[in-house]
């Protein structure tokens, strides 16, 4: 190497609103190495262990061992679906992006997150599925891609098909906004409050940093989640051991399956 540096190439984004800029490229990129796989267009993202081990065994990925990546795990090899990858689980906007930007870079063009979501709107309950069409800001990685952004939104072609799939299978699914934090110790009843006027239906800690970074990266995504817990009253009521808590996260991977059965979209 002589030593010199190219000049950081810059890109043109939007923000939730419309107004472009252009943020120039980091230092680092991801890459696909020599030793990555090259994927194919459709990948699924688990946000936890459990999930990720229903979907395992749902998208026949049983016989796969997988492979790390960075300190999750992702699937390949699926006797169902051939081009399909599943990887997880994952916890954070950062690191959701981390895996995100792998996957993306490595082939992987249509993204589908699967996580758990708290109700902060008296319409949601412990079970229901949310179709998250937009996420209000409250992260700190989407800055990093967007110029003061307030909110992302998911790949229209993408929802539209999750929802068409949840209609088929004649599963109640509830489509609106999230709330994405960083600081789930840090959920206030104002901020419950103010966010529930903006119209989101629930709060998690990924889905607008992973439709941040899909956009930034011309990919498309769409979060599915189901309710694990209820803030709506302003205390906290955990239902991760409600049954219907347990027959939600069925119903997802369900919903997941049979949108992994349809054709590529065009």
């Amino acid at each position: 190497m002589n030593g010199c540096l190219p000049a950081a190439a810059v890109h043109p984004v939007e923000d939730g609103f419309g107004a472009k800029t252009m943020l120039a490229d980091a230092i680092i990129q991801p890459r696909r190495g020599r030793s990555a796989p090259r994927l194919g267009p459709a990948a699924v993202l688990a946000a936890t262990g459990p999930d990720l081990g229903r979907l395992r065994d749902r998208l026949g990925f049983g016989a796969d061992p997988g492979r790390p990546l960075h300190i999750s795990r992702l699937y390949t090899a699926s006797e169902s679906f051939p081009g399909l990858s599943l990887a997880g689980p994952m916890v954070g906007a950062p690191y959701a992006v981390m895996v995100a930007e792998t996957l993306i870079a490595w082939g992987a063009r249509s993204l589908m997150f699967i996580g758990w979501c708290g109700a902060i709107d008296a319409t949601v309950a412990i079970g229901d599925l949310v179709l998250a069409t937009s996420a209000f800001i409250d992260e700190g990685t989407s800055r990093h891609y967007l110029p003061a952004p307030r909110a992302s939104a998911a790949a229209s072609p993408l929802a539209l098909r999750v929802a068409d799939c949840c209609a088929a299978a004649q599963i109640d699914v509830h489509a609106g906004a999230v709330w994405t934090t960083d600081a789930p110790y840090r959920e206030t009843p104002e901020q419950v409050r103010d966010y529930r006027r903006r119209g989101a239906l629930a709060v998690e800690m990924e889905v607008s940093a992973l439709y941040t970074v899909a956009a930034f990266r011309r990919a498309e995504a769409a979060a599915l989640l189901v309710v694990s817990d209820d803030l709506s009253s302003l205390t906290w009521a955990p239902g991760f051991k409600d049954p219907r808590f347990a027959r939600g996260r069925d119903a997802a991977a369900a919903v997941v399956e049979r949108v992994c059965s349809l054709p590529a979209a065009d």
